[in-house]
């Protein structure tokens, strides 16, 4: 089949359902390639061949879509469980199919063609999450290994990085947090003061609400909010540094990236989201206290006196207990994700969602287990 107002030919030599030779020759390039491309799949079609060689003596010009021709013919042929090779592919050639991803262009060849059926779908979503979990369990024991490696040599450690996390994580954070705090206290006092004034019982507005923001509120807003905030910078920080090669570049200088990047972080998160908690405990007893004296008529001792009355030492250390485990959480997801950074800018934005997102379901699936882990301590 010759072209001559093409510029290419091909010519097949063999027989249907046995050895086929394709001989290509003139310029495989972007402005005839549509051609090209047809045919190919056509004889690949037609002929079925046992085995497919394409000789590529003839080719005098080969430039990205050529390749990318060729490429997909040697993908048509894999996929159809085909012997397939080239030959007489000169340097120059070879440089060019090189470029391509053979493994992108072939994902991107099936999702368009191919469409998957609700079964193996769900399995593909199935194994992705079995993957994300392998790599997830990797670098918990990476972060393990690495600070086992910092408590034992706390030389090591760099400091200066981590009061320089606490006061980005804690310090930064506390204004937004105490008005969130104290504007759910508020909240929740109002709503509930409508029921229970209904009845006289004014007074256990305070122990609803102590207890509420105390066990559960507080340290829950505390991490959501340290989530958004911190784990979104985290993750995207480094997410940057992978896209930029910055890690490839403290592998290569000998050190560790999880105990130089990730440890500092998540020393820091320990530190500074329990005290957060507290804070926003207090806060929240505070907005209660707005509506107790300005709306249920009840005295600031009053009110302050059945808060402390109701709240006990256990809520108080459930709560931080929590809290460092809502911290670890965080902060160890978010460095993953952000170490699990692909290329491009976009790619650092995915990071930072992601770390949002799970921190998030970490930080439920957790609570959960402490409610029925609390319930039977108590």
């Amino acid at each position: 089949m010759k072209h001559p107002d093409q510029n290419y030919a091909i010519r097949t030599e063999g027989e249907k359902g046995r050895d086929v030779t394709l001989h290509l020759s003139g310029h495989l390039v972007t402005e005839n390639i549509d051609r090209p491309m047809s045919e190919l799949q056509s004889i690949l079609d037609d002929y079925t061949p046992s085995q497919l060689t394409i000789d590529l003596s003839g080719i005098d010009t080969l430039d990205s879509a050529g390749a990318m021709a060729l490429a997909k013919t040697e993908y048509d042929a894999n996929a159809g469980s085909i012997p397939f090779k080239f030959v007489n592919m000169t340097p120059g050639m070879k440089n060019t199919m090189d470029l391509l991803n053979r493994e992108a262009f072939a994902e991107d060849y099936t999702g368009r063609d191919r469409d998957t059926g609700i079964l193996e779908r769900m399995a593909n979503v199935f194994l992705d999450i079995y993957n994300d979990f392998i790599r997830i369990m990797i670098f918990v024991g990476e972060l393990l290994s690495a600070m086992v490696y910092s408590i034992l040599h706390p030389l090591s450690i760099r400091w200066t990085d981590v009061l320089l996390y606490i006061k980005r994580v804690g310090v930064d954070g506390l204004p937004i947090l105490g008005l969130i705090s104290f504007l759910i206290g508020l909240i929740i006092a109002f709503m509930s003061s409508l029921q229970l004034k209904q009845f006289g019982a004014n007074i256990y507005v305070a122990s609803f609400l102590a207890i509420a923001v105390v066990r559960e509120l507080g340290p829950i807003m505390t991490a959501i909010l340290v989530a958004g905030r911190s784990g979104s910078a985290f993750a995207a920080e480094i997410g940057t540094m992978k896209v930029n090669e910055e890690i490839d570049a403290l592998v290569v200088m000998g050190f560790d990236p999880v105990r130089f990047i990730a440890v500092p972080k998540v020393l820091a998160a320990i530190v500074a989201v329990p005290l957060l908690t507290l804070y926003a405990d207090l806060f929240g007893i505070l907005g209660g206290l707005v509506v107790g004296v300005t709306g249920l008529d009840l005295t600031p001792y009053t009110y302050i006196h059945q808060t402390i009355k109701t709240i006990t030492v256990f809520d108080i250390i459930s709560g931080v207990v929590k809290a460092v485990v809502f911290a670890v959480l965080i902060s160890g997801i978010s460095c993953q994700r952000g170490f699990e950074t692909g290329e491009g800018a976009e790619a650092v934005g995915i990071s930072a969602t992601s770390a949002v997102v799970s921190s998030i379901f970490l930080i439920m699936v957790a609570d959960s287990i402490f409610a029925i882990v609390i319930h039977y301590i108590r």
